[in-house]
């Protein structure tokens, strides 16, 4: 991965994720946040798992990003886009409470932020 793409994916990140690691840590702790998402084995969700990944990816200095971090970063863009696109049904995505933002919000993205 060359110089040029990883400042595509870093500025696509950072686009994509809204929420400030301290505020994305203190959302994942919800009960809400929880709530949602795909879990495998009754385990924790995927996006819940992706979240607190975010939050260490943001916490780490540029030059220490290792080729799984960009790998991460991108899924996470990816994610958030696709989301968006499809929006909350019924206007889901102007309800504070809707489990469309707390999926997104588990990824990092506050759509209210919006």
């Amino acid at each position: 991965m060359d110089d040029d793409e990883k400042r595509r994916i870093r500025d696509d990140f950072r686009g994509a994720v809204n929420m400030a690691p301290k505020e994305l840590e203190d959302w994942l702790a919800t009960q809400e946040s929880q709530s949602v998402g795909q879990k495998s084995d009754g385990g924790e969700a995927v996006g819940h798992r992706m979240g607190r990944r975010i939050v260490e990816i943001k916490r780490t200095r540029r030059a220490d990003l290792s080729e799984d971090d960009y790998s991460a970063m991108n899924k996470v863009v990816g994610y958030v886009h696709r989301h968006l696109k499809q929006g909350g049904p019924n206007d889901a995505d102007k309800v504070p409470t809707s489990r469309w933002r707390y999926s997104l919000m588990n990824w990092g993205h506050d759509p209210l932020k919006d």
